[in-house]
């Protein structure tokens, strides 16, 4: 095989996975709806009628845009960057105090899938909507701080889902060659899309969160599976299919 060739074909062959960049809230840990109530008391201390039709509007888009910055849907939602940054300090506040209940629990196999993942040979980051504090206190309640290669929030990447920048900051973290060695899992459209628009080959939706499979496939998810249990088979499969 002539250099050119051998060029030609790393250039255009498969790529083995080496990274699954991974979602937190719906994905890997379940919270009974605590970031919607921290949402909306974020709301309420802002000013915004509980039960009135801008709540609800406000509330809904929120539910939307499950996965984004939380930052950003704040800035959304009350576009004066001020009042969006004090709205965001509030529900990362009413969020640790939730953290504290114990509310927020591992996916049953959550655990055990980032484990087989490693010890398989590919490396895992764990992303978030968060802020980086809020991030910790999740990954440090559950004993999950080194569980990961990386753990990233919108401000280490510089945008948030549905942007790929997330995912592109832990290929250049970890030292990947080929954004097609990574595999992005979650339970948002808004993890989808991100993968979509960053070139990962596999986007895998779970359906332990926020979005539907229907709404998961139109965003552009190339397997949908019950739970994130079931990801070390799919990524067998996805290995066998394509080697």
């Amino acid at each position: 095989m002539t250099g050119e060739a051998s060029i030609r074909d790393t250039i255009t062959g498969p790529n083995r996975l080496r990274l699954a960049v991974v979602d937190m809230v719906g994905t890997t840990i379940t919270d009974d709806g605590r970031t919607e109530r921290a949402m909306s008391r974020a709301l309420v201390e802002h000013g915004i009628e509980p039960g009135s039709a801008r709540f609800e509007s406000m509330l809904g888009y929120a539910r939307d845009t499950m996965g984004f910055s939380k930052l950003t849907v704040f800035g959304h939602l009350f576009e004066d960057p001020a009042t969006a940054a004090s709205a965001n300090k509030v529900f990362e506040g009413a969020y640790d105090e939730m953290i504290d209940d114990g509310g927020v629990r591992p996916i049953p196999g959550a655990e055990e899938a980032i484990v087989w993942m490693r010890e398989s040979g590919m490396q895992v980051c764990l992303a978030t909507g968060f802020g980086r504090h809020t991030q910790n206190m999740v990954l440090e309640s559950l004993g999950w701080m080194g569980l990961a290669d990386l753990s990233l929030c919108p401000a280490d990447a510089g945008r948030g889902r549905p942007y790929p920048d997330m995912i592109l900051t832990a290929v250049l973290a970890l030292d990947l060659d080929d954004v097609r060695e990574v595999a992005v899992v979650g339970d948002t459209s808004s993890d989808m899309l991100s993968g979509v628009r960053s070139g990962a080959s596999l986007m895998a939706g779970v359906l332990t969160g926020s979005h539907s499979e229907a709404t998961l496939r139109a965003a552009g998810a190339t397997a949908v599976v019950d739970s994130i249990k079931q990801l070390p088979l799919l990524l067998e499969k996805h290995e066998a299919r394509h080697f």
